[in-house]
């Protein structure tokens, strides 16, 4: 599984997700919980793939 994980390069919790994307934990959230990001809960986790969220910023962007 860790070989998955690092081919996928997932990026887990949402504090994590923030650093990312450059958003606060909060604000983070709410795009999390109202479904605007790309990111799904694993077992009570959130969880987003690196290069899926800088495509999603990409795309909105242009």
């Amino acid at each position: 599984m860790a070989r998955a994980e690092a081919s996928l390069d997932l990026i887990w919790e949402v504090s994590e997700i923030a650093k990312t994307i450059g958003r606060t934990e909060r604000q983070t959230f709410h795009l999390l919980s109202s479904g605007q990001l790309p990111a799904k809960k694993v077992g009570g986790r959130w969880v987003a793939e690196r290069g899926k969220l800088i495509a999603f910023f990409m795309e909105t962007a242009a």
